[in-house]
C-alpha cells in the first residue's frame, strides 16, 4: 500500500456531503516549496491536493481556509479532459489521519493546535513489515 504524508493549507473551508448513506469532507490543500533554479533565481511550486476524510464531520468546523494541518492517507490519481479539451492529472488523497496545525489567524472559535483525528479503525502498525 502506498501511503502519502503531507503538511499544507486549506484552500477553501471543507465541504460536507453524503454518500451512500456515509458522511464525507472534501476540501483541497495547497503544498508549496521554495527553491532556487540554477540562475539564482528563488521558485515556488505549489501542489493542490484534493481530500476527503470519512466519517468525521465533528471536525467540519474546523477545517477552515487557511488551517494548517497534516494529513497522511492513500493517494490516487485522476486523469480527465479540462473544460479547454487538454487531459490533465489531478490528486487525491482518502486521508486516514489528521492533525490540526494551527488555525488561521482572526478565525475566532476555539484554538485546537495539535488537535488529532484518526479515521482508520485499523492499527498503522500493523501495516508495517517488521
Amino acid at each position: 500500500m502506498i501511503r502519502l504524508q503531507l503538511i499544507g493549507h486549506l484552500g477553501q473551508d471543507a465541504v460536507q456531503r453524503h454518500v451512500n448513506g456515509k458522511s464525507v469532507l472534501s476540501f483541497r490543500m495547497a503544498h508549496s516549496e521554495r527553491y532556487t533554479n540554477k540562475d539564482g533565481v528563488l521558485q515556488e511550486k505549489t501542489i493542490w491536493v484534493d481530500c476527503s476524510l470519512w466519517d468525521r464531520e465533528k471536525v467540519g468546523p474546523y477545517l477552515t481556509r487557511g488551517t494548517q494541518v497534516f494529513v497522511d492517507g492513500t493517494p490516487s490519481v485522476e486523469v480527465y479532459v479540462n473544460n479547454q479539451g487538454e487531459q490533465v492529472a489531478s490528486l487525491r488523497l482518502r486521508i486516514s489521519a489528521l492533525k490540526l496545525l494551527n488555525r488561521p489567524r482572526g478565525s475566532g472559535g476555539k484554538e485546537l493546535e495539535g488537535e488529532e483525528v484518526a479515521t482508520d479503525n485499523a492499527d498503522v502498525a500493523d501495516d508495517l513489515p517488521f
